[in-house]
């Protein structure tokens, strides 16, 4: 479960956090009183709430792929 934190403390604790991350720990930045973005280890799985796969670029180049326009498409309306 990621810990909340908020962006000021964030740019405060910037490099102690970026150790707590490599260790394993993961955060949820708050901003304007609203989850912003998680912060996570590059390895570690991301949390379910409110993702999606768009495009799965894994696959070793065995699929066709999508067109940026198809993409953007989903990502804005991802964003309302």
């Amino acid at each position: 479960m990621p810990k909340d934190i908020s962006i000021k403390e964030l740019r405060e604790n910037l490099s102690e956090i970026a150790d707590r991350v490599e260790k394993g720990e993961s955060y949820r930045v708050i901003r304007r009183s609203k989850p912003s973005f998680y912060i996570l280890k590059i390895d570690a799985e991301a949390p379910e709430e409110g993702w999606e796969t768009v495009v799965d670029f894994t696959d070793g180049g065995k699929k066709t792929g999508m067109p940026v326009e198809d993409v953007m498409k989903i990502v804005n309306k991802i964003r309302r």
